[in-house]
Parts: C-alpha cells; sequence; structure tokens
C-alpha cells in the first residue's frame, strides 16, 4: 500500500505504538486512525496486529519484540520510510509478571519481567529520542501504572519496573529539552482489560488486608482517549504525567 503523498505526508503526525496488539494499545492505535494519524502497530504477534490495522492506508504493521534492540530499529527505520517523520511514541508494551512478593520472585522471573518492562522501554524511547533529535522534536509518551505510584499486594518487582518508567520518564523530558523532545507518563488504574481479569479485578482482587473485592473499571476507550489527549496537544505543552482511575478504585488510600 502506497504511503500518503506530497503534503498531506509532510503534515501527517506520525506515531508508533508498541504493544498495539490489544488492550490500551489497541484502543488507542484505533483511535488515532480515526483522528488521521499514521500509525506504526508494534507487537509480538502479527496476526493480532493485522486485525488492528484492518487495512488502514495510514497504519504500519511492523512484528516487534521489544527486548531486541536490532527489531526495535528495524521498527523505527520502516516507519520514518514509510511516513517520514515520526513525532510521537507510546511506549506501551508491559507485562505484569509473577503475583508474588519479593522472597518469593525467582531470578528467571525478574529478568523475564525486566526484559519487557524495563529493557524494552529504553530500547524504544532510546531509538524515538535519537530519531527525534535528528528530525526536530517530538513526543514520548511512557505508560507507567497506578503502581508506579502506590503498590498492590505481591507486586514487587511489577512496582518496581513501573517506578523506574518514571524515572526515565523525568529523565527524557530533562535531557530532551534541547532538541525539543518531551516525554509524557499516563498512570492508568483499571480498565476493563485482559490484564486486569488476570489481577481479578471483576471477581475479587486481592487487597492489602488480605481480602478480596471486585473493583470498578472503565472502558478502555476511555484511557485512550487520554492518551491521545496527550498525544495531541501541542509541541509548545508538556503533560509532565496524568493519572486515570476507575472512579472509586482503591487508589487514594489504598491499604
Amino acid at each position: 500500500m502506497n504511503p500518503p503523498n506530497g503534503s498531506s505526508r509532510e503534515l501527517a503526525r506520525t506515531i508508533v505504538i508498541t504493544g498495539a496488539g490489544s488492550g490500551i494499545g489497541k484502543a488507542t492505535a484505533e483511535l488515532l486512525l480515526s483522528q488521521g494519524w499514521n500509525v506504526a502497530l508494534a507487537g509480538r504477534s502479527s496476526h493480532a496486529l493485522e486485525k488492528v490495522s484492518n487495512g488502514h492506508e495510514r497504519a504500519l504493521v511492523v512484528p516487534t519484540d521489544v527486548t531486541q534492540s536490532s527489531q526495535v530499529e528495524d521498527l523505527f527505520t520502516q516507519t520514518a520510510e514509510r511516513f517520514g517523520r515520526i513525532t510521537t511514541l507510546f511506549n506501551n508494551a508491559g507485562s505484569f509478571g509473577p503475583a508474588v512478593h519479593i522472597g518469593e520472585l525467582t531470578d528467571m522471573q525478574w529478568q523475564a519481567l525486566c526484559a519487557v518492562n524495563l529493557t524494552g522501554a529504553i530500547n524504544c524511547a532510546r531509538t524515538a529520542f535519537n530519531h527525534m533529535k535528528e528530525e526536530g522534536g517530538g513526543r514520548i509518551i511512557n505508560n507507567g501504572s497506578i503502581s508506579a505510584q502506590v503498590p498492590r499486594p505481591l507486586s514487587a518487582a511489577y512496582t518496581v519496573t513501573k517506578h523506574a518508567i518514571t524515572g526515565l520518564t523525568k529523565s527524557i523530558e530533562l535531557d530532551g529539552r534541547p532538541w525539543a523532545i518531551s516525554a509524557s507518563q499516563i498512570d492508568i488504574g483499571n480498565t476493563a482489560s485482559a490484564i486486569m481479569n488476570q489481577l481479578g479485578t471483576t471477581t475479587g482482587a486481592l487487597q492489602a488486608d488480605g481480602s478480596r473485592k471486585v473493583e470498578p473499571t472503565f472502558p478502555l476507550e476511555e484511557a485512550a482517549a487520554a492518551v491521545a489527549f496527550i498525544a495531541n496537544a501541542p509541541a509548545s505543552a508538556s503533560i509532565n504525567q496524568l493519572t486515570l482511575t476507575a472512579a472509586g478504585m482503591p487508589f487514594i488510600g489504598r491499604g
């Protein structure tokens, strides 16, 4: 499929979305495509990505394992060749990891989680930063988590990796100033998604007092709208951090 031509190619906004085959990544890709964005969809499942793209002329499917820096470089190369300047990254791919306390965490579990949540995030942020540095700036949106602020029970490994994303976001925002690169973090709590079902939000999620509680959720489309709000902000504005939760979920005063 041919890329957009002429001035429309120059003016179009282009975003790379990792973890685009499901959940918040999928919902965000679908919304931004409807708003006229060029969207590069990255994820491990080409089948899932193809379903999201649905043949859209402004969608580019690039199966990518974000833990592999060479694949991330190829993702950005293909996107730039197709659409030109990449204005935005939604650094979204991640995994919740094992539901264990720190004493039960194995080396293999920790390394596997870090590979996706830390190495993958660094690979994508670094490649986006270097592209934007040469192309007049841009915005990197990191998907944090409520656990970047307050942990759930039995989530030590996940919480540590998400606190690290906060440090990554702040460092990009600081170091990107000379090249007009801004960074945002969105911390989302309890979207109606598969990962939240794994936590038991709809059947009874573990609480700090040891009880289990059915927790409120909210639609993925609303989370996508929040990401789109950040992505559509003018370059003159930096949205450093945005927290979005299901109304009434255990977060304020968690525990």
